[in-house]
């Protein structure tokens, strides 16, 4: 069974629920469409009895440019380029807390979440599969935190879940330079378990996972991944409150306005520190 949907769609083959991105000419770029559609379709995957795994993949050459900043314009330019007083702050405290609930509804849901990661999964897309409970890539995958580059700090979930996924140290250098991570230098950091050799082997080893997971006790499959979300479910959210109310106070800057203008224009951006 599937269905038609802007930006994110679901699959049911016997007990795995395939989350598909299907926004491939834009890159799985993250939209509007795609923060009310995710946690809809995760939800109802998870609800299913049916369903005893979720795959999380993307249709198209790459897995996701991360935010859709053009897309957004409407809804954040009002927000970052306004009026710097109370009710804006505010309004974008509760945004950023309205992304991270989506992208929380798949750490959150009762069942495991398998990403399978083909082409560049850059920025909203870390955050995307770092909420995952595994994550396999195909070999020409390339990953990047490239919100610094943005003069963003992440706020969606991979500053607090990378640590525990691939250590402080390389989130660190991943999150304060960012660089590009292959497959190869993914793999060896923690980041991804699998590299299969091309996107078709990719899915085929993604789904064969995916229904090796099913093929466990359901319950216990559940427990495991509650167990082992527990010990940092506290600290994942202390973190995504302070970067909520951070950002809110602190992304609104002239390096904001640079990054957008550079980007637009294809040039390199000049950091004023304002």
């Amino acid at each position: 069974m599937s269905e038609s949907a802007e930006s994110v769609r679901l699959e049911i083959r016997g007990a795995v629920a395939e989350v598909v991105l299907c926004r491939p000419k834009k890159g799985n770029a993250m939209g509007s469409a795609f923060w009310r559609e995710l946690p809809e379709v995760v939800q109802r995957a998870d609800a299913d009895p049916a369903v005893r795994v979720l795959l999380l993949r993307s249709e198209g050459d790459n897995f996701s440019f991360g935010l859709d900043l053009v897309g957004l314009g409407v809804e954040l330019g009002p927000l970052l380029f306004g009026e710097n007083t109370a009710a804006p702050r505010t309004q974008l405290r509760k945004l950023i807390e309205r992304w991270q609930q989506a992208i929380d509804t798949i750490a959150l849901a009762d069942k495991p979440v398998v990403a399978a990661v083909q082409g560049w999964c850059i920025g909203g897309g870390v955050d995307l599969v770092s909420a995952c409970d595994v994550r396999v890539c195909s070999a020409g995958a390339k990953f990047s935190v490239r919100e610094t580059k943005m003069a963003i700090v992440a706020d969606v979930g991979s500053l607090q879940r990378l640590p525990h996924i691939i250590g402080h140290a390389a989130t660190a250098e991943l999150a304060l330079t960012g660089g590009d991570v292959d497959s190869a230098r993914a793999e060896r950091l923690g980041l991804v378990s699998r590299v299969y050799g091309d996107d078709e082997e990719l899915l085929a080893g993604a789904r064969e996972l995916a229904e090796q997971i099913a093929g466990n006790p359901p319950l216990v499959v559940q427990g495991v991944k509650r167990v082992l979300g527990q010990a940092i479910r506290p600290q994942v959210q202390a973190g995504m409150d302070y970067v909520a109310a951070w950002n809110s106070a602190f992304l609104q800057s002239e390096d904001l306005t640079e990054a957008l203008g550079a980007f637009a224009e294809k040039r390199p951006p000049t950091w004023t520190g304002r």
